[in-house]
């Protein structure tokens, strides 16, 4: 029988290290099934580290906002209240309080969150991330089963859908305004542009999709324009658009050429 015991040590600057267990794995006879880490192990260790890391995070985080950082004077806590975060290693329950404002300056609030002020979304950049991208390529259904396959969370249906919607928005929002023609110039200012070092080769199509809602053709269907721009020594470009809803065609297509260092001359004309 072996035990391989694993802990973490907390350096802070404020105190002596903190040793703290993560883990305790015992193995029998060496199998191929036992060499090493298993995928569970992998997701007890990662989630305890990670429960580990946030408790003493938190800690210190309040202690240094328990002070104003005007006068010195310590702020009071008027309470208490949970805050769900989710992350790539499981949801985190964490102790928000609320502190006092400190009086020596004037305030616009009688009390403030610094945990609130830090996590604005209740899901951390990483898991938003990978819901994002793995929604966008399989069903959602099956994004629960990836995520919840390799890492130890649960994952919901409706709060991918939700987290891709508001990713898609923001990104929606980036996008410059829509033109008439990206393209400036004559005929003749556009015979001297120069042509593109490599070829490039762009793709449009374009279907029908079935919509999450709706019963007959027309409001149960929507045709999707899709792209791709390929080109020697560079990544593939993608964008796509829903047909009936776009307010930014040219701009979409214009970004991912744009993106793809393709120069637009006289064949090219959004």
């Amino acid at each position: 029988m072996m035990k391989i015991r694993i802990q973490a040590i907390i350096d802070t600057d404020n105190q002596k290290s903190i040793i703290e267990d993560i883990a305790c794995l015992e193995r029998d006879e060496l199998t191929a099934e036992t060499l090493g880490l298993t995928l569970n192990d992998a997701k007890v260790i990662s989630a305890e580290i990670q429960r580990k890391m946030i408790k003493h995070q938190m800690k210190d985080f309040i202690c240094h906002h328990r002070f104003c950082l005007c006068c010195g004077a310590v702020h009071h806590i008027k309470g208490y209240n949970t805050l769900n975060y989710r992350t790539l290693f499981g949801k985190i329950i964490l102790e928000n309080p609320r502190l006092e404002t400190c009086q020596c300056q004037p305030q616009s609030q009688s009390s403030f969150s610094p945990i609130s002020s830090i996590l604005t979304e209740h899901i951390s950049p990483g898991l938003s991330y990978l819901e994002a991208k793995w929604a966008s390529l399989v069903s959602y259904g099956q994004t629960v089963k990836l995520l919840e396959e390799v890492l130890p969370l649960e994952a919901h249906p409706s709060s991918i859908f939700n987290n891709l919607k508001n990713v898609s928005t923001r990104l929606e929002a980036e996008v410059g305004e829509e033109k008439y023609a990206y393209i400036e110039g004559c005929q003749r200012d556009w015979n001297q542009l120069p042509r593109p070092d490599t070829p490039i080769t762009v793709c449009l199509d374009g279907g029908y999709v079935h919509a999450r809602e709706g019963n007959n053709r027309k409001a149960g269907w929507f045709e999707v324009i899709v792209g791709k721009s390929m080109q020697e020594d560079h990544d593939p470009k993608r964008f796509g658009y829903v047909a009936n809803y776009e307010k930014k065609p040219k701009r979409k297509l214009y970004e991912m050429l744009h993106a793809q260092g393709l120069q637009l001359n006289q064949d090219i004309i959004l």
